[in-house]
């Protein structure tokens, strides 16, 4: 799944899922049907508690080509919110950890879903939304996974490490990944942070406990 950075800075949720334009031009293969997602993100109260802070909320496309019954291009707008918390060393502040929260649109036509998120690796989602969470990180290896309770339900929430690589430096980290589908879109939760910092995996769990997303 290739994103198409488009820098729009979102000030307002959007509307219901849906196709939102385009039947006539999909269904004949001239244009591509667009659908929109809904945003995920954790509470204020929950940000407040953990020392997290927001950094970006924006949108960003996907350009596919997806077969439904037969091949056509679709435009996805996915929704990206990002957080950080704050370290100190020395005199210097520096980002010590990142959560991020996604939404992607499931996308539907002629009877047919296609839901390129829930055929990805856990290894295939770390590397494509670690670059907006803590930068890319590399040497991904499984710890264990575990239930917890995200958006009223019981998730498999996953332990991952890796090494993250950052402008003139290399660190050890320990990341936290979430995948499931809610309403019409696909959600990825992604938390990383440094593995000397074993107190913020609670932080990070208490963030996705937290996140609202319309139904």
């Amino acid at each position: 799944m290739q994103l198409t950075r488009r820098a729009v800075l979102a000030t307002s949720t959007v509307g219901l899922f849906g196709p939102t334009s385009g039947w006539l031009e999909f269904a004949l293969g001239s244009g591509p049907l667009e659908f929109e997602g809904q945003r995920v993100a954790p509470t204020t109260d929950a940000l407040a508690e953990t020392g997290y802070e927001e950094d970006d909320v924006r949108t960003e496309t996907i350009d596919e080509s997806v077969e439904f019954v037969v091949e056509r291009d679709v435009r996805a707008s996915v929704w990206v919110s990002e957080y950080t918390k704050t370290g100190i060393a020395g005199d210097s502040e520096y980002d010590s950890s990142a959560f991020v929260a996604v939404s992607v649109p499931r996308m539907e036509a002629f009877g047919r879903t296609a839901d390129p998120v829930s055929e990805m690796s856990e290894e295939a989602l770390i590397g494509e939304f670690a670059d907006r969470a803590n930068g890319d990180v590399e040497d991904v290896e499984y710890v264990e996974s575990f239930d917890h309770e995200i958006l009223g339900e019981d998730r498999t929430v996953s332990r991952l490490t890796g090494i993250a690589r950052r402008p003139g430096e290399v660190v050890d980290v320990d990341i936290t990944l979430a995948s499931f589908p809610h309403g019409d879109d696909s959600i990825v939760l992604l938390g990383i942070h440094p593995e000397s910092l074993e107190t913020q995996a609670a932080a990070l769990e208490t963030l996705m406990s937290a996140v609202e997303h319309p139904w």
